[in-house]
């Protein structure tokens, strides 16, 4: 039995028993409630002041039914097909690690029904995920939004993976942070990088040693491209993968097929036009960089046609992997 708690408490400790206990398949007595109050707070009641207790729930506005069987709470914070479709979330984040993976999924868990809890099996699962191994992702996202509230700078290492499979600092960066994108299952925080004077991408969980600065922020506004602030919608379409060159118009022919993965990837405003009944016409606007990598992504079905300089590009990356792929 837990330390002895006042009895001024149990309409808040009756309310936490029907979270965590009750559902439909598990209503409970008032002789269940009085025993796991007792057990779990050392609070004593009579029996009679639980039925007056869950009828203040009711009238405080949960939904408490009220059955031959016993009482449950019927109506949560979230339901469990909610909590589900966000473990999923947490499983599928590689930016987050596998301690606080199981951390995060505990907790969304305790809010579940009974009968969600005990058929999560995906809590022992988290380290077969391909998971960043990075310790220090929130404590990095709290220092990046305390510099946005603050309008300040921050300084950082940045690390990449070598040959021997562990991290090396790369460089030193000093940038004002605008934006902090969850984008293909990565977390990327937008910053201006000021010594440079250009907006970069970089990865949350390759970001090490950061530190608010004394130094204002340079406004969004001022970055030419930025005038009118940040498009959020661009992040979705206009960079599939986070390259930081300037979206520009690019034409290009795609079987059909394949043409709801492009809807997937830049939108429904994109113009499509169909060419005959195997192709159709493309015409987005992207991040040349970005637009490179997705369209060698789908070699097969999509060819681009301008501008020239990309389409050079490709063809020539295109040759050099078929060159490789001819040597014995």
């Amino acid at each position: 039995m837990s330390d002895l708690e006042p009895k001024r408490l149990a309409l808040l400790r009756i309310l936490e028993i029907l979270e965590k206990h009750s559902d439909e398949k598990h209503p409970l007595k008032q002789d269940e409630i009085l025993r796991i109050l007792e057990r779990d707070y050392g609070i004593v009641l009579e029996r009679k002041a639980v039925g007056r207790i869950v009828s203040l729930l009711k009238d405080a506005g949960y939904e408490i039914a009220s059955t031959p069987a016993g009482c449950y709470l019927f109506v949560r914070t979230f339901e469990d097909s909610e909590i589900h479709l966000l473990i999923d979330g947490i499983l599928a984040s590689k930016h987050v690690n596998p301690r606080h993976s199981k951390e995060l999924i505990e907790r969304l868990t305790s809010l579940a029904s009974p009968s969600f809890r005990g058929n999560v099996k995906n809590l022992y699962a988290v380290n077969d995920w391909d998971k960043t191994e990075s310790p220090v992702l929130f404590y990095n996202v709290g220092i990046i939004d305390q510099a946005i509230e603050k309008g300040r700078q921050i300084e950082y290492d940045y690390v990449k993976y070598g040959t021997d499979k562990k991290p090396h600092v790369t460089s030193h960066q000093r940038g004002t942070p605008y934006l902090l994108i969850l984008h293909n299952q990565r977390y990327y925080l937008m910053s201006l990088n000021e010594k440079f004077k250009t907006v970069f991408y970089n990865r949350v969980d390759h970001i090490v040693n950061v530190r608010l600065t004394d130094e204002p922020a340079t406004p969004i506004r001022s970055i030419p491209g930025y005038e009118n602030g940040i498009d959020y919608k661009r992040f979705s379409t206009a960079l599939p993968y986070m390259f930081a060159d300037r979206p520009e118009p690019v034409e290009f022919l795609a079987e059909t097929w394949v043409i709801d993965q492009v809807i997937d990837w830049f939108g429904k405003e994109i113009v499509i036009e169909p060419v005959d009944e195997n192709r159709c016409h493309v015409r987005v606007r992207s991040s040349p960089s970005a637009m490179k990598y997705w369209a060698l992504q789908y070699a097969g079905a999509v060819e681009i046609i301008s501008p020239a300089n990309l389409r050079e590009e490709i063809g020539k990356t295109l040759a050099e992997a078929a060159e490789k792929y001819q040597k014995q």
